[in-house]
């Protein structure tokens, strides 16, 4: 039997071109889809620090409120422009 110089695995025809070409872009896409994740997820850890930074802000109107610094109406006020944020 001929095989007019395709060689080993030249048999596979078209299968054989479409994983050939499918694996990497699979690949490619994966990868891409893992830096996605891992740059939102990125974000989503600085916003913790805003969290964090609600809570002191909170902590400080509290200590003004408590000196005396400020009256209830500007306490309940900027305590409540805090907490939607």
């Amino acid at each position: 039997m001929m095989d007019y110089g395709m060689g080993w695995g030249m048999g596979w025809g078209w299968l054989g071109m479409t994983l050939f070409w499918l694996i990497p872009l699979l690949v490619v896409i994966v990868l891409a889809a893992v830096a996605v994740k891992y740059l939102f997820s990125g974000s989503a850890r600085s916003t913790t620090g805003s969290h964090e930074d609600r809570n002191r802000a909170l902590e400080v109107l509290e200590e003004r409120y408590a000196r005396g610094e400020i009256n209830r109406e500007e306490y309940l006020q900027k305590r409540d422009d805090l907490k939607r944020r």
